[in-house]
Formats: structure tokens, C-alpha cells, sequence
């Protein structure tokens, strides 16, 4: 596969030196650029120079990771998220989940860790280790959803939080991508949900998919 390009978005600079050290040993993998916070981030990005994963501290001057996650969302909503903190406040936590990061990782994570959740997201999955799990369960209004979901919208829903294209899920469920596209937007309006994203973690929250 090609190179994945990361940014790397945090205060501490000898915090950033070991990562970006890691990182460049890893196969496939190459840190295009450093900030020390989210306007340095803004500064450096452009359209022709621009990373497909963004590692993100919570806890910066200027600009937090939570602006910071919001206006990628806002304008480079392809790049993927992932969140290296020492936070694991469960409010902070799910209010960036909900701005749609694809992993999050506390700072003492074990390198292997740190690289199967670099693995996951740069293949357009999530990583959320299982103190995220455990949150995302208990967040979950015990009046769940689900029961008025139809058996092809679950269908719809266990497919779109895997991998596969909305074309290839199409493909799977034998419809057309139009009906897919109709799946898609019913969950959408019905399940007050705005993003891929959050299908994928309305699946995990309600147990539909096993993570």
C-alpha cells in the first residue's frame, strides 16, 4: 500500500520526538509534519500537502483538541482522528467520539497498541481500546433503538461498520446502491445521526457488531 501520512498534533515536544521516532520505524507509515497545537496544525495544512491521519492531543494552549477535531471535521473531513491523551474523563472521551475520531489512545498505551491502532484506522476502520468500549456501553440509553429498526436496516448497519464500500454493500445485500444510499439516510433521520461514523458506533453501543 502506499505511505500513510500522519500529522502529529501535541504541546510537549520530547512527547512528539518519540513518536514521530516510533513512527518512522514502522513500515508504511511517515510523519509528514509536527505542530504543537491546533493553530500550527491549521498553518501548515493545505489541500496538496495534507496528512490521511491526524494524532491529536486533548490538552493544548491556543487551540484544544476539541476545536482542533472540529474544524478538521468541518474541512478535511476525509483525514482520520486519532486521539493520544492522558484524559480518560468519560465526558471528554465521548464528546470526541460523537466529533466522529477513529481511535483514541491513552499516552501510556504499549507500542503495539499504539501500531494496530494506526493499522486499523489508516484501512478506514476504528480503534477504541476497552475502556472506550466500556464507556460507549454505558452511555447507551437502555431503551435501545434498535427494536424499531428493520431486519435490513441491522443488515445495512453490521455492513457499514466494516471496510466495505456502500457499492460492495450493495453487492452483499443484493440491492441496488440506491437502496443503499435509501438504508443509509432512513438511519440517519431515525437514529439522529449524521455520519458513517456514528452508524459505527451506534452498532457498538447496541451490541450489534462485536469490536
Amino acid at each position: 500500500m502506499d505511505t500513510v501520512q500522519i500529522a502529529l498534533v501535541d504541546d510537549h515536544r520530547l512527547f512528539r520526538s518519540g513518536i514521530t521516532s516510533l513512527i518512522n520505524n514502522l513500515n508504511g507509515y511517515h510523519v509528514l509534519f509536527e505542530a504543537a497545537n491546533g493553530e500550527e496544525l491549521i498553518t501548515r495544512i493545505s489541500a496538496r500537502y495534507k496528512p490521511d491521519i491526524v494524532l491529536l492531543d486533548m490538552n493544548m494552549p491556543v487551540m484544544n483538541g476539541s476545536a482542533t477535531a472540529q474544524w478538521l471535521k468541518s474541512n478535511y473531513p476525509e483525514i482520520s482522528i486519532i486521539v493520544l491523551s492522558m484524559l480518560d474523563d468519560p465526558e471528554k472521551v465521548l464528546s470526541m467520539l460523537k466529533l466522529g475520531v477513529k481511535g483514541y489512545l491513552l499516552k501510556d498505551s504499549e507500542p503495539s497498541e499504539f501500531e494496530q491502532a494506526l493499522q486499523k484506522v489508516s484501512r478506514g476502520e476504528v480503534y477504541y481500546p476497552e475502556f472506550v468500549r466500556r464507556l460507549l456501553v454505558g452511555s447507551v440509553n437502555h431503551h435501545s433503538d434498535h427494536a424499531r429498526l428493520h431486519v435490513r436496516e441491522i443488515e445495512f448497519l453490521k455492513l457499514a461498520s466494516t471496510e466495505l464500500t456502500y457499492k460492495e454493500i450493495a453487492e452483499q445485500m443484493n440491492v441496488s446502491v440506491r437502496t443503499v444510499d435509501g438504508y443509509r439516510d432512513a438511519l440517519f433521520v431515525k437514529l439522529d445521526i449524521k455520519s458513517r461514523v456514528g452508524l459505527v458506533l451506534y452498532a457498538i453501543k447496541n451490541k450489534l457488531i462485536n469490536v
